[in-house]
């Protein structure tokens, strides 16, 4: 089967590339950079240079490539995210998001593609109700307005996938990402703000966050390239658990000293990620999909990827 990658250079892209290849699809890796084409062909793809946000570029290329699937796993976030200036720093995303999405499926329906595959986050169900949240539950439209366009360019992005006619539309609402090349792999940006102790539990830390191992991610993404009826999917672990929980062992993964404690956050971008964050089950993906992670829990896997004696899968 042929395949076009777009974001075949980012985190996920790097572990998804190989996946493909090694599976024995073609894959064609899309770049903006022509400096990344080596990190491509090394791979076992083959590079074309074409800019997302460019319609006309991106249309000639998907032509020229003729996929029968289309992997949309672009983004542009910086490796340190500043809170105070999350909006401006999300916007080269959020526009990808948007614009970037809209030229990738009209290219694929002009290069006769049948399914497209995108990525979106399950970190952004609304804060209502209960805490674990399956795919049909509603995104947070209307949030805060430090993440208020991030929140709605996602709820964009997902309906023009969903809405394509024409195309077997897939979006995988991915966990936080762990592992290599990650914020939180060993010399990701929160594994430094863990370290310095930078990274407290604000308040009761009761925000629910819900992880994936980059690989697991990646191999969910490889097994809807052929299964799976079109819809939602959540790409996450088998456990959703209170930051007041996870950032400890976290810690411990890395050799860091216990995090520290602080009052309850006042802004609403702490707010969120603290207290409100809901998770997400990840039970359709493992009933429709036929897949289930590798690292079922990030106890496990947070203790395996950090170099730690541990039981994969655990």
């Amino acid at each position: 089967m042929k395949i076009i990658v777009a974001g075949a250079t980012g985190a996920i892209g790097r572990q998804l590339v190989p996946m493909l290849a090694e599976a024995g699809h073609k894959v064609v890796g899309l770049t903006r950079s022509k400096s990344k084409t080596s990190v491509i062909e090394g791979a076992g793809a083959e590079a074309v240079v074409a800019d997302v946000l460019d319609a006309e570029a991106v249309e000639a290329a998907m032509r020229a490539a003729e996929p029968e699937v289309v992997v949309h796993e672009l983004t542009a976030i910086p490796p340190v995210v500043n809170p105070r200036r999350f909006a401006e720093e999300f916007a080269p995303t959020n526009r990808l998001r948007r614009e970037g999405t809209r030229n990738l499926v009209a290219a694929a329906l002009a290069a006769g593609s049948r399914r497209i595959i995108a990525q979106s986050i399950a970190q952004a169900y609304a804060p209502v109700g209960n805490w674990i949240k399956a795919e049909r539950e509603p995104l947070y439209g209307g949030a805060p307005p430090v993440f208020r366009d991030t929140f709605d360019a996602v709820i964009d992005l997902e309906a023009t996938v969903l809405g394509a006619n024409g195309l077997e539309s897939i979006v995988l609402r991915y966990g936080n990402f762990y592992g290599p090349g990650t914020a939180y792999g060993r010399d990701g940006s929160n594994a430094e703000l863990v370290r310095r102790q930078m990274f407290p539990i604000a308040g009761e830390g009761s925000a629910r966050w819900s992880f994936i191992h980059v690989r697991d991610a990646a191999r969910a993404t490889l097994v809807a390239v052929s299964r799976g009826e079109p819809g939602v999917y959540n790409i996450v672990d088998d456990e959703p658990a209170a930051i007041a929980d996870w950032l400890p062992v976290y810690a411990a993964a890395l050799g860091a000293a216990e995090p520290p404690r602080t009052p309850a956050p006042r802004s609403a971008y702490g707010t969120y990620g603290m207290l409100l964050a809901r998770g997400a089950s990840n039970s359709k993906a493992k009933r429709l999909l036929g897949w289930a992670p590798r690292y079922a829990s990030w106890r496990g896997g947070f203790a395996a990827d950090l170099g730690l004696a541990s039981n994969p899968g655990s």
